[in-house]
């Protein structure tokens, strides 16, 4: 098979006509969900469960078994099972990329070095770091089954030589003015995984430019809008879509897809941002009933910033003096705001858990 050649962006036979609803539609939702995080003081901390979840899930995508929850309970404990690490690292090392990329983008646009800052720290210490680790590939590679061959590849992306000129062109791209901002990310992200410009980790570096490019167009106030919940359970038909781009120049079915994943996939976040600051304002008022204290507001977002944690993390973490610490968490686990997830005793701390919180991030209690 030989390596595709991607057409230049934007492809000249995109019919707009077509895509006139799901543009009204889908750059509606976007803003109902960026009012939402608008009305909140501290976005970062509210929903940075949000931010572990996105990175569950675009690992998951590419293989990756782990959970929210797993994750989180190692962020109190700092250990894991030997058999759990790699996969955990890996999410790990998503969550910390896009927080880096974020500072990155305080003082440069989105480029292909920051690609490379990302690809960076997704590879390190993972399956695939010895494969170009933070560098764009030199060699030829392919999309397969398992032990496919250049020969019997589903996919072959541009060689080396093409790939950089193509490159080229999508960070161009990245700044052109287009008549809808939606349907220009929905080609930036698909031109990237068709280039495929890295040996490996290219799903996962794709799917964090979505937030990225949307916060550099301002259609987002901070760049927390995550797509993968919604491409992982499509996963079929995701890349289904993108591999019809390449075999039948389909670009209306694939910005269909997309445009139709950013309607469901902002209606998910609003109501999980709704229900999460819902929770926050319960909890304002519930707190002084049950604990007295004037560390109210310190030990909410601790406990939204940190849901599964460590006795003895929670103080530090807090600034809160230590009895009183230790006193507020007996209160709110005696009643059943949390849960223990491991007794502790003698010098071992206990781990307590906001399952409330957990819940609504991965949508279980909406």
């Amino acid at each position: 098979m030989q390596p595709y050649v991607p057409e230049k962006l934007p492809p000249g036979r995109l019919d707009w006509t077509k895509l006139i609803r799901l543009i009204g539609q889908a750059n509606a939702e976007l803003a109902r969900y960026d009012g939402i995080l608008r009305g909140i003081v501290n976005p970062h901390v509210l929903l940075s469960p949000l931010t572990t979840q996105e990175a569950v899930l675009s690992s998951k995508i590419e293989g990756t078994q782990t959970s929210l929850e797993e994750v989180l309970e190692y962020d109190a404990v700092q250990k894991a099972a030997p058999d759990r690490q790699d996969d955990l690292r890996e999410v790990l090392n998503y969550r910390r990329a896009m927080n880096e990329a974020v500072k990155y983008m305080e003082h440069r646009p989105v480029c292909l070095d920051l690609l490379k800052h990302i690809h960076n720290t997704l590879m390190e210490d993972v399956r695939g770091q010895d494969r170009g680790r933070g560098r764009f590939r030199s060699a030829q590679n392919w999309i397969g089954r398992p032990g496919s061959t250049l020969e019997t590849a589903k996919f072959v992306p541009p060689d080396p030589v093409a790939m950089n000129e193509a490159l080229s062109k999508w960070e161009r791209y990245i700044h052109h003015d287009e008549q809808d901002r939606l349907v220009q990310m929905a080609m930036i992200h698909a031109q990237f995984e068709i280039i495929h410009p890295f040996s490996d980790g290219n799903g996962r570096v794709g799917r964090m430019i979505i937030p990225l490019v949307l916060y550099s167009y301002q259609l987002l106030s901070s760049p927390m809008f995550y797509l993968s919940e919604y491409l992982e359970e499509n996963r079929e038909t995701y890349y289904d879509r993108l591999h019809h781009v390449t075999e039948a120049g389909d670009w209306d079915g694939w910005v269909q897809f997309f445009l139709a994943a950013i309607v469901e996939q902002a209606r998910r976040n609003s109501a999980k941002a709704k229900a999460i600051l819902g929770l926050y304002e319960r909890m304002k008022i519930q707190l002084p009933g049950i604990v007295a204290t004037q560390f109210s507001v310190q030990t909410i977002d601790t406990l939204f910033g940190y849901p599964i944690f460590r006795t003895s993390e929670f103080v530090a973490r807090s600034r809160i003096p230590r009895a009183t610490g230790m006193r507020t968490l007996r209160a709110l686990r005696d009643n059943g705001v949390l849960q223990p997830l491991r007794i502790g005793g003698g010098r071992r701390p206990a781990i307590l858990m906001f399952r409330e919180l957990i819940a609504i991030t991965e949508g279980k209690s909406l």
